[in-house]
């Protein structure tokens, strides 16, 4: 492994990171909050949700009664005010489904001179459920979506219709009461409604576009989910506001921040990446290769991409879809003196994993050849953790706190 690239690397993932942490924007978007003259109940829902909610109460002081739910791991202690719940991410399971009722119950009765304040960020879709088919459904059909490789705005698409808060109907819940969500964008294009399935925003996706997935990734569907995807969402919500704040666009600027300090020439090739992580990784190797010796300059390059990509689930092993682009990466970078392939989510979590993401370079083949194992059938088998984690690999930084989607970079020192 070269030593000094790996330590860029990580300096990188740190320091981009560090600047799309919740609590700055969160109080910048609280400037807009308006209290109405009554209570003001605090929901907070997500991967970001307790570093969110505990900047919140210390920007306004105290609220009149608040609940976080937030993904197995990530809350960080009590907050005053408030009762913090941890669930299953990313299929939900019954103690999200505990927890949701409770927010249910806290916003039910509420009048006009009320407000919510609803903090809202990636993850969000999973733990904050009701759903309206028997919960062993409503995973199976998540499984069936996470495995076949649907996108994000496919899989709401599709959950929004099987439940009680998705798509509008956490607002009419909070009625008459006025709803004031700041979003944390896990998305590409930051689309509100899309953003943990937009529990507060009124929804655009249509049942002719649910039954389209439905059909697409062959869901085996009872009777009752099938009506219910004829069910059509909130088209128009008088009682909500949204203010979308923190994006990958601002993750992939912090991460050209931290490249350039180190001497790197940062370019932002996309914030919108999507797709099959393995192509993805293969592009980046392949950006490399072409950049590395090309123009006889010793200018040392950095090729920025954001975004959400997906894996394809046909093996039994164990992985996340930044470390399967980064294993992708790992054949088209072997051997090349100076170049590394390195992808993270931001929220410190990839796939069902302890790992945040996947770091390859020129050594990687070397040292999973040594170690007896083979890139193409980690890939095949879905395996890539144990396959990083022998080459020296994996990247780990614990639960973040935050949730902007994922950033992959690919670095090229020249010598």
């Amino acid at each position: 492994m070269d030593r000094a690239l790996r330590a860029d690397a990580d300096r990188i993932v740190r320091g981009a990171i560090e600047a799309v942490l919740p609590e700055r924007a969160v109080r910048r978007a609280l400037e807009d909050f308006a209290p109405g003259g009554g209570k003001t109940i605090l929901v907070a829902v997500g991967k970001a949700a307790w570093r969110m909610a505990k900047a919140a109460v210390d920007a306004l002081g105290a609220v009149d009664g608040g609940i976080v739910i937030t993904k197995y791991g990530h809350g960080m202690g009590q907050i005053p005010g408030l009762t913090c719940y941890e669930a299953g991410h990313p299929v939900p399971d019954e103690n999200g489904f505990a927890a949701t009722e409770k927010a249910l119950a806290l916003v039910s009765g509420l009048t006009a001179r009320d407000r919510v304040l609803f903090l809202l960020s990636g993850g969000g879709s999973a733990l904050f459920e009701k759903p309206l088919i028997p919960a062993g459904e409503l995973q199976e059909i998540t499984d069936r979506l996470l495995a076949g490789g649907a996108d994000i705005a496919e899989i709401n698409t599709v959950r929004k219709r099987l439940s009680a808060v998705k798509g509008g109907r956490f607002a009419l819940a909070c009625a008459p009461a006025r709803v004031f969500t700041v979003a944390l964008s896990d998305v590409l294009g930051d689309r509100p409604d899309t953003i943990a399935s937009g529990p507060a925003c009124a929804d655009s996706s249509t049942c002719a576009e649910a039954r389209a997935v439905a059909e697409k990734y062959a869901l085996r569907l009872s009777a009752r989910a099938r009506a219910l995807l004829d069910v059509e969402t909130p088209k128009e919500l008088t009682n909500a506001r949204t203010v979308v704040t923190g994006s990958v666009g601002q993750l992939c600027a912090a991460a050209a921040a931290e490249c350039r300090a180190l001497g790197y020439e940062p370019v932002v090739l996309t914030d919108k990446l999507c797709g099959q992580a393995r192509e993805a990784g293969r592009f980046l190797a392949d950006t490399l290769r072409s950049h590395a010796g090309s123009d006889g300059s010793d200018k040392c390059l950095a090729f920025i991409a954001g975004g959400e990509t997906v894996v394809r689930v046909t093996g039994r092993g164990m992985g996340g879809r930044n470390q399967e682009l980064a294993l992708a990466a790992a054949p088209g970078i072997a051997g090349l003196s100076g170049a590394a392939v390195f992808s993270v989510g931001s929220d410190g979590t990839d796939g069902p994993t302890d790992a945040a993401g996947g770091y390859v370079d020129g050594d990687t083949m070397d040292a999973l050849h040594a170690a007896g194992l083979d890139a193409a059938d980690a890939l095949r088998d879905n395996d890539t953790y144990h396959a990083l984690k022998a080459a020296g690999g994996l990247i780990v930084t614990g639960p973040t706190g935050t949730n902007v989607n994922d950033v992959a970079v690919a670095l090229l020192r020249k010598q």
